[in-house]
């Protein structure tokens, strides 16, 4: 390859790593909304699964503990979101909102806890490129698809999984029916509040993993804040792959090239204040869903509570 060709595969390779937060907060916020339940606690849940993997990986010398941890409590999250609003019929939007306040909170208070207060902040190793045989020798898309991290193929193979599973399937029905029609749902005999939970708890998972690769990928240790706003535009990104798993990953390659390319712009020192760079993926949020929001549509009953014993929504 040349060296034009070079600096593309480069920055192409860069917008692959970079989607990875994206699809998978994205992914996870469709699921719940799917059935209804729409979840605006992405942004704490990322830093809690910041915080925990790399406490995880860091305390364990493992990347795959801090993997699981986690998972596991992005679970909790979502399992915390299922309870108060299918269970006790409580506002979606502000539970969610409270969770992003706890999970900024607990993201700050467990690496005191259980580091302490250091000049140097711990590191830990970063996610390996795991290049597969004989693809990774495909000129030009060879080395950037086929050369990079397993959560980087998770994600593209997750996508693909839920649109099958959404579309193709009599579970995918069920969930998608739940999220239009909950009554209509409820008299074929659809648990409502099991897909609910079980959706909530996946995607609160997803979310979790969404967080921890960030300290596993891009900078080896937690940093308060590092999510950057992420977990906000996966909720618009959401909206605008309307709320269809395909959707989300080609948006999830817009929106990350946003980000790769203000990263470059600031490195390249064009001379463009960094305070307007950080704004870039905001703008493209904005702009995106201005154009996009005539043609979006949601599920029907996106945010609202169904009460099983009134047949009828709360």
């Amino acid at each position: 390859m040349d060296q034009f060709e070079v600096q593309i595969v480069g920055l192409a390779r860069l917008v692959m790593l970079a989607m990875v937060p994206y699809v998978l907060a994205s992914q996870g916020t469709m699921l719940g909304g799917r059935t209804g339940l729409f979840s605006v606690s992405q942004e704490g849940i990322m830093l809690v699964g910041a915080s925990v993997g790399f406490l995880g990986a860091y305390l364990y010398d493992s990347l795959i503990y801090g993997i699981l941890l986690a998972l596991f409590v992005g679970g909790l999250f979502g399992l915390a979101l299922a309870y108060f609003t299918t269970t006790l019929k409580m506002n979606q939007f502000v539970i969610g909102l409270a969770l992003v306040f706890f999970g900024v909170g607990l993201s700050t208070l467990l690496p005191k806890l259980a580091i302490g207060v250091t000049l140097q902040p711990p590191l830990i190793p970063t996610l390996k490129s795991v290049p597969i045989p004989i693809l990774r020798g495909i000129p030009i898309l060879g080395p950037i698809l086929f050369n990079q991290n397993l959560l980087v193929y998770f994600a593209i193979l997750l996508s693909f999984f839920l649109y099958y599973l959404l579309y193709k399937t009599s579970i995918g029905l069920e969930l998608r029916s739940v999220g239009e029609n909950p009554k209509a749902a409820d008299s074929l005999g659809v648990n409502v509040s099991r897909m609910r939970y079980v959706t909530a708890i996946v995607g609160g998972m997803l979310m979790g993993l969404a967080g921890a690769y960030l300290p596993m990928v891009y900078t080896g240790t937690f940093t308060q804040g590092m999510v950057q706003g992420r977990g906000w535009i996966s909720i618009a990104l959401t909206f605008f792959g309307g709320w269809s798993p395909l959707p989300i990953l080609l948006g999830s390659l817009f929106f990350a090239g946003v980000e790769v390319l203000a990263l470059r712009v600031q490195i390249g020192a064009f001379g463009v204040p960094y305070q307007f760079l950080l704004t870039l993926p905001y703008i493209a949020t904005i702009l995106v869903m201005i154009f996009a929001s005539r043609r979006l549509r949601p599920p029907a009953f996106l945010g609202q509570n169904y009460d099983r014993e009134r047949r009828t929504l709360a």
